[in-house]
């Protein structure tokens, strides 16, 4: 099937100072997205996806991954990461989170960066312009809090109505100046095994 992408994006947060205090090294946050006509528009619904999710989703993989890691500068420096999914309105969240919650997808990003976290998401149906919101933990331990980050941005004129946006996301360090301990410091403290 023929992937029918109208627009890919990029998304750059570069920030020096945070609460008053310079970082040590800049924030970098970085998002690719791509824009295309939802596979399933105008089929009324439809029961089984797979198909299509196994066609298109790899090539979205191929498509977003080797953008941000040359946005980024190099796989290595992608410590944090994540996805996301928006559907036009007249489309289903399933369609957009069919692109992004199958391996095909996933393991494309997690793959290419060494990451062995699961990718955190959103997936999401709204007009153009909505708020498109990338969580992201650090690529190998989801418990490092300081890795908890978000990067948001808009596409003035996506999705259309019958259009998916599928983005990805990642960032080349933790928060700039994070104060508020780990996962592993609140069990030790909670007296629970940090298995």
């Amino acid at each position: 099937m023929k992937l029918e992408l109208r627009k890919f994006t990029k998304f750059l947060d570069k920030t020096f100072i945070e609460g008053g205090k310079e970082a040590k090294e800049p924030v970098l946050l970085v998002s690719v997205a791509a824009v295309f006509k939802n596979p399933w528009s105008g089929k009324g619904f439809v029961e089984d996806l797979k198909p299509i999710i196994l066609d298109l989703a790899p090539r979205l993989g191929d498509i977003l991954v080797p953008e941000l890691i040359k946005e980024i500068g190099s796989a290595e420096k992608i410590l944090a990461y994540g996805k996301a999914g928006t559907v036009g309105l007249n489309g289903e969240i399933e369609h957009a989170s069919a692109f992004i919650h199958t391996l095909r997808f996933g393991n494309k990003f997690r793959d290419a960066v060494g990451g062995t976290s699961y990718l955190s998401f959103t997936n999401t149906r709204g007009p153009a312009g909505s708020k498109i919101s990338i969580p992201m933990m650090h690529k190998t331990d989801s418990g490092l809090r300081p890795y908890y980050l978000t990067h948001e941005f808009t596409i003035h004129d996506a999705p259309f109505d019958d259009e998916i946006v599928i983005a990805i996301g990642g960032a080349s360090s933790g928060r700039a100046h994070a104060r508020t301990g780990d996962r592993y410091q609140d069990m030790k403290e909670m007296g629970l095994d940090p298995k």
